[in-house]
């Protein structure tokens, strides 16, 4: 009786164990679903821009935003992740990767050699993005300089350093869905909302998150803990922009000056960096977009220690 007991459940957790493994399989892009194609280099450099590639990916603590060696720690309530370089470094960069490999990468969150990209990589954003758009990015990106120089591995406690698992968190928040445009707004509001829920991925800071990792989808956008470990990120809803004009947010993007005379820190100023280089009719457009979300409450603050 117990020797039965014994193999039916070795049968049961093979069955799980091969299910598990079926939903996990990470999705690619077939190179077949790439026609060739003339590159717009100044497309990609928008959305090199607009995606915000070196505020994570340049080396850090130097000026050059080209210098795409990555090494950034980027800490998490699961564990400190680390740029890698994506510059055209043959070695150790993405010089060997073939456009399919790319596309993969930002629309699947899968590597060349198949496996999950933790989402620290935010491509539960770039999801959205159109592959024209990132197969410009990739051309742009192979016109930079190669620098070398791996980065080390992500500091990932068990369970959370095995990566089969991500595909189970993709399947709760990762629908494959492009960005469709909505008739009843303008084009510029359009490309507004483009930018800032695709390429942009603002809601992935600016939003809070739940114990899985996962978006609040009803407090998107509406602030919430730093996913980096310090600090509060801003409700960027009506319910703090209210009193910006879209010209306040237009300059801020620009500049990094608020209406009051504050300016932008930490990660946004890294932000900054890029969204001063977008043309300004896509600054305009994400200010469009943004004081069109409705007031949204986000997540209590965390009361500072003398209160």
């Amino acid at each position: 009786m117990l020797k039965r007991l014994l193999i039916g459940l070795i049968v049961i957790a093979a069955a799980g164990l091969g299910v598990f493994w079926w939903l996990t399989v990470p999705a690619t892009v077939a190179a077949a679903s790439l026609p060739a194609r003339q590159p717009d280099l100044a497309n990609g450099r928008t959305m090199f821009n607009a995606g915000g590639c070196s505020s994570c990916h340049a080396v850090p603590d130097q000026p050059d935003r080209s210098k795409l060696g990555g090494g950034l720690a980027i800490p998490s309530p699961f564990g400190t992740f680390y740029a890698p370089n994506i510059s055209p470094d043959p070695n150790d960069g993405i010089g060997r990767w073939s456009e399919a490999d790319f596309v993969t990468a930002v629309l699947k969150g899968t590597s060349p050699l198949g496996a999950h990209y933790y989402p620290a990589f935010p491509y539960a954003s770039y999801q959205r993005a159109k592959v024209e758009d990132v197969r410009d990015l990739f051309a742009y990106l192979k016109t930079l300089a190669p620098v070398s120089g791996q980065v080390r591995d992500h500091d990932l406690p068990f369970p959370f350093n095995i990566r089969r698992t991500v595909g189970m968190w993709k399947l709760l928040f990762l629908d494959g869905k492009p960005f469709l445009p909505d008739a009843s707004h303008s084009a510029s509001w359009n490309r507004g909302a483009y930018l800032v829920n695709g390429p942009g991925h603002c809601a992935e800071c600016h939003s809070p998150r739940n114990f899985l990792g996962g978006i609040v989808e009803a407090q998107r956008f509406a602030g919430g803990p730093n996913p980096e470990g310090e600090g509060f990120v801003p409700n960027i809803t009506q319910k703090e922009l209210g009193d910006w004009s879209g010209k306040d947010i237009d300059y801020f993007l620009e500049t990094g000056e608020m209406p009051d005379g504050d300016s932008a820190g930490g990660a946004m100023a890294r932000v900054i960096r890029n969204t001063s280089q977008l043309p300004p009719a896509d600054r305009g457009a994400i200010a469009e977009y943004l004081k069109s979300l409705p007031p949204a409450e986000g997540p209590p603050r965390p009361k500072k220690k003398s209160e």
